[in-house]
């Protein structure tokens, strides 16, 4: 009933997701943290809105040109809802609610107040139709649905430091074990000591950070499998175990920090008093988060109101809209200052490598 994909990102750029404020210390833009572990990380929220965005524009771009904006002529095809469409994706093609989809079905609905039949034929709001509706949700006067994708927070899982040695990826043996990378690796490890592959360094940096090897981390190479990232693919002799209570501390020292200043457009210097700061996740750092898909199929029929009596679309359909539109990350990107050199995103999982999901079900 519930299908869980594990999804893995590599920043291609620096990331900043804001906390939408100004902060007084070392750096005056900071980003968003976990509360607990306080490491950064990327919301599922912000995950979310965006990927809206990309399944809507995914969408958009296969329309034919007299369809896109012409609701009223999209009726000419009642029967063949492909004719709409230039070389149509299963999951366009084979959902008729698509045949409602507009650009304003992303981004905040400026029509909340109309019932879902007198939104099927307006240019602005949520349609409550699309597959895009139905599985971010949406919100109408006679009707609100929840929607069929839940996304986790991206949770830093490698890092990439500086050592005397290279570039080399930090981690715990807990994020091994918890996303099943490496779950026979050994909990047991000293409070100021790390693991590499070989263990025989004794000493090595990690960036400012100068600490004793205590030995080899013994990471299963047959069982080390995280999806490649364009021609990038991480590998156990590049990473390095460290203590858990040394993780945050890590990260949170090699974090990059931009300084920048506006321009004062009349003398082409630098504005004073217009210096400024900004923290963002570095480019190389890997995350981990899951998405789960509830299918609520056992919900349709159950009418009491005009949209539950509609056809919902199907898990595999809404696991395809996710993988088709996720190349948007690499160009558009996520965050703030995506103008600026930062953001872009390369998002993978073995289910979408593996073409159909093979997810776990609940």
């Amino acid at each position: 009933m519930v299908e869980e994909i594990s999804i893995f990102a590599m920043a291609m750029d620096p990331v900043h997701v804001g906390t939408g404020g100004y902060s007084i210390g070392m750096v005056d833009n900071t980003i968003v943290r976990d509360p607990i572990t306080n490491v950064p990380k990327i919301p599922g929220s912000t995950l979310a809105g965006t990927w809206r965005y990309y399944v809507t524009l995914e969408l958009q771009s296969h329309f034919k040109e007299e369809y896109k904006a012409d609701l009223k002529k999209r009726e000419e095809h009642q029967d063949d809802i492909s004719k709409l469409f230039n070389n149509p994706k299963d999951w366009m093609k084979n959902f008729n609610g698509n045949r409602f989809a507009k650009i304003k079905c992303a981004g905040q609905d400026e029509e909340p107040q109309k019932t879902l039949e007198e939104s099927k034929n307006t240019d602005t709001g949520h349609c409550g139709h699309c597959i895009v509706c139905k599985g971010f949700g949406f919100s109408k006067k006679n009707m609100r649905w929840q929607g069929m994708i839940f996304f986790s927070d991206l949770q830093i899982l490698f890092f990439p430091v500086f050592t005397i040695k290279g570039t080399k990826w930090i981690t715990t043996a807990s994020k091994l074990k918890e996303t099943g990378i490496a779950p026979e690796i050994e909990d047991k490890q000293s409070e100021d000591k790390i693991k590499t592959e070989t263990g025989d360094e004794k000493y090595l940096n990690l960036g400012w950070l100068y600490l004793e090897v205590e030995g080899p981390h013994n990471i299963d190479k047959n069982k080390f499998k995280i999806p490649k990232f364009g021609k990038f693919n991480l590998k156990p002799e590049d990473v390095i175990v460290v203590p858990e209570s040394l993780f945050a501390h890590i990260v949170n020292s090699n974090l990059e920090v931009r300084t920048s200043v506006a321009i004062d457009p009349i003398t082409g210097a630098a504005k004073e008093g217009a210096l400024f700061t900004s923290e963002a996740i570095p480019r190389g750092t890997i995350l981990h988060g899951t998405i789960r898909i509830f299918n609520k199929k056992a919900f349709e029929g159950k009418k009491n109101d005009e949209s539950n009596s509609e056809t919902l679309p199907e898990t595999k359909y809404l696991i395809e809209a996710l993988k088709e539109s996720r190349h948007f990350y690499e160009t558009l990107g996520i965050g703030g200052m995506t103008t600026r050199g930062f953001g872009r995103l390369i998002i993978n999982s073995n289910e979408f490598e593996g073409g159909e999901s093979s997810g776990n079900r609940k």
